[in-house]
C-alpha cells in the first residue's frame, strides 16, 4: 500500500511496534489492517519476541508485503528460550528482507520471566549481532536502568545501524541519559495515561524531533484517553492518531508535523522505503 492508499483526510504514519501475531488478532486480522490503513497508519513493524513469534511476523510481512514489516529476536521474558539451534535460525531470520531491526530485546528485572544473568547473556549477543548486521536494535528496557545502559554504551559505537528504546516511559533524567548514546524512542499509549504516564508526559517534549517514533504496542497499552472509548481494551494500530494528537499538544506542535517526523525517522531508522 502507497500513502496514496490512505483517506484524504488522514495523515500518513508508520506504527513502529505492533504484537499481530498476539492471538487477540487471530479472528479479524484483515480487518484491523484495514481500519489502521483508513486512518493513515500504512507501514506496521511488526514485533519478534521469540523464535516462534519472529517467524509468524515474518509469514505475516509475505502475507500483507506492502503494509507491513517484522523485527526478530528474544524478549527478556524469552531469554531463557535462547540455545545453538534457535540462534542460528534468528540469524537466518535477519536476512530476510522483510526484517528490519534486531529483537524485541533487552532487560526486564520487574518480573524477570526469565533470570537476570540469562536476560545479559541474551541482550549482549544481540547487541554483538547488531555489529555484524545492518539492522538497528528494537529495544526493551524496565527497572533495569543502569545495567541495560553499561551494555548498550559498551556496544553503541559499533552498531551499524543504530537503535530504539521502544515503549520509553522513563523520566526527563533517563531520556538524558540516553540521548548521550544517540538512539531513537519509541512512544505508545502509556503517555495518554496521566495515573502511571506523568514522568513520560514530563519528558516527551524534551525528545528531538529527529529522534521521536510513534507506536500502539497494540494489542497492549489502549491510550486512556480515547475518546469515544472503544468498547474493546484490545488496543488497534489504527488508534495511533490518537497517541499522535497527545504528543503534540504536549510537545506543542501539529498533528502533521508529528506524522511527518515520526515518519521520516522510521523510513531512516529502518531503511523503509519512502513510498
Amino acid at each position: 500500500m502507497s500513502t496514496d492508499s490512505v483517506s484524504k483526510n488522514a495523515n500518513p504514519f508508520i506504527d513502529i511496534g505492533v504484537n499481530l501475531t498476539s492471538s487477540r488478532f487471530a479472528k479479524d486480522l484483515p480487518e484491523v489492517i484495514s481500519r489502521a490503513q483508513a486512518q493513515g497508519v500504512y507501514k506496521q513493524i511488526v514485533t519478534g519476541t521469540n523464535l516462534a513469534s519472529s517467524q509468524e511476523a515474518v509469514h505475516l510481512c509475505h502475507q500483507y508485503p506492502q503494509s507491513l514489516y517484522a523485527t526478530a529476536g528474544f524478549h527478556p521474558h524469552h531469554a531463557s528460550e535462547v540455545d545453538a539451534v534457535s540462534w542460528s535460525a534468528l540469524e537466518t531470520l535477519w536476512q530476510e528482507p522483510k526484517v528490519v531491526a534486531i529483537g524485541e530485546t533487552g532487560l526486564d528485572f520487574n518480573r524477570n520471566f526469565s533470570p537476570p544473568q540469562q536476560q545479559l547473556d541474551s541482550f549482549e549477543k544481540h547487541l554483538q549481532a547488531g555489529c555484524d548486521y545492518p539492522l538497528p536494535l528494537f529495544l526493551h528496557e524496565r527497572e533495569a536502568e543502569d545495567a541495560f545502559f553499561e551494555l548498550l554504551a559498551h556496544y553503541r559505537p559499533r552498531l551499524l545501524a543504530g537503535a530504539v528504546l521502544h515503549c520509553f516511559t522513563g523520566s526527563q533524567a533517563w531520556l538524558k541519559r540516553l540521548l548521550d548514546l544517540d538512539i531513537y524512542f519509541g512512544i505508545t499509549g502509556w503517555v495518554a495515561d496521566e495515573r502511571r504516564g506523568q514522568d513520560l508526559r514530563d519528558a516527551v517534549p524534551f525528545i528531538p524531533s529527529e529522534r521521536l517514533l510513534i507506536e500502539t504496542d497494540a494489542p497492549y497499552l489502549l491510550p486512556r484517553n480515547m475518546r469515544p472509548k472503544p468498547k474493546s481494551s484490545r488496543n488497534e494500530p489504527a488508534y495511533l492518531p490518537s497517541i499522535a494528537q497527545t504528543l503534540a499538544n504536549l510537545r506543542h506542535q501539529r498533528v502533521t508535523d508529528i506524522a511527518q517526523q515520526t515518519t521520516n525517522n522510521a523510513q531512516r531508522l529502518f531503511n523503509l522505503p519512502v513510498n
